[in-house]
């Protein structure tokens, strides 16, 4: 009896989870451009995927997504078929026929200016100043505390919303961070502020970390999310009368271009970012554009002549 194209794609999504052990939002990325991949085809057997099959499939891919979602779906097929080919599946690999390189547009990453970086933070304290009640001051320096973390880190947000108490050594001011595909790393905190702000927020949280088991908490005393991250930021730039539309991750690159404007080495904004590649972390050479404006101004010989 043949095995139909779903079951082994649920095999090997089971496969990616438990073997693999990759995280659920790149299983899920996997489900979603496997699904896509088998409807659109509309084959029972996977014998039956010819390599004409799967040239339409990539041109019909190019028409409706951007270049860089196209890269990550044809990456989830060809990891897709080239386990069945391990697995001994199938005889030949269609993929092998197939030249799926192309043109990635370079999309600079967003970076906010220091200047509004130190606006956004000064509304931030003032606000906590200005706090009616001990309640409404506690969840400020709450707030206080994931700004301070996400720009003195580079963290993902993902990663701050995973922080565990045990992750987060404030004597020494280390934090150990979970990253993609489950690996580690440790962070010093360099600021002085920045640690007393994290120690008097350990203080003031303690038994609501203490019940969830998660550094940063809402008010519930649950794990804090994302989203509500996102509507915090949204909120102080209202505050603040920012215009910018602010990420949290645009502080993860704000924190690795003021580095690299500050001729930090970018092997140690790799390790610090987590990047398994160098390719990914040289993407912010691309904007260190004030470092570039500095150097030319003071050092190219023209600026010597004098007329």
């Amino acid at each position: 009896m043949m095995t139909t194209l779903e079951t082994l794609i649920n095999d090997y999504l089971d496969f990616c989870r438990c073997q693999k052990r990759l995280d659920p939002k790149t299983l899920k990325a996997y489900r979603i451009d496997l699904r896509q991949f088998r409807e659109q085809l509309s084959v029972a057997c996977v014998s039956q995927v010819s390599f004409e099959m799967l040239e339409d499939f990539i041109g019909t891919l190019h028409q409706r997504f951007k270049p860089k979602t196209v890269k990550r779906k044809i990456a989830s097929l060809k990891a897709f078929f080239h386990y069945l080919e391990y697995r001994d599946v199938i005889e030949a690999n269609p993929f092998n026929k197939i030249h799926t390189k192309f043109r990635e547009p370079i999309t600079l990453p967003k970076v906010i200016p220091l200047h509004t970086i130190k606006t956004f933070l000064a509304t931030m304290y003032e606000q906590r100043e200005r706090a009616g009640d001990d309640e409404e001051r506690k969840k400020i320096l709450r707030d206080i505390a994931v700004i301070e973390v996400l720009f003195s880190t580079g963290m993902r947000i993902s990663e701050l919303c995973s922080l565990r108490p045990e992750d987060v050594d404030l004597r020494d001011g280390v934090i150990l961070i979970s990253g993609k595909g489950a690996k580690e790393r440790r962070i010093q905190i360099g600021s002085r502020d920045v640690l007393l702000v994290l120690r008097e927020y350990e203080l003031k949280f303690r038994s609501e970390m203490g019940e969830c088991q998660f550094f940063f908490v809402n008010r519930a005393g649950r794990r804090l999310s994302e989203q509500s991250v996102r509507e915090m930021i949204n909120k102080y730039c209202s505050l603040a009368a920012i215009r910018m539309h602010i990420t949290p991750h645009m502080f993860r690159h704000s924190f690795a271009t003021f580095l690299l404007e500050s001729d930090v080495d970018i092997r140690y904004i790799q390790e610090m970012l987590g990047h398994s590649s160098i390719n990914v972390t040289e993407i912010y050479t691309h904007v260190a554009l004030a470092k570039q404006k500095d150097i030319l101004r003071t050092k190219h010989p023209r600026t010597g002549f004098g007329f």
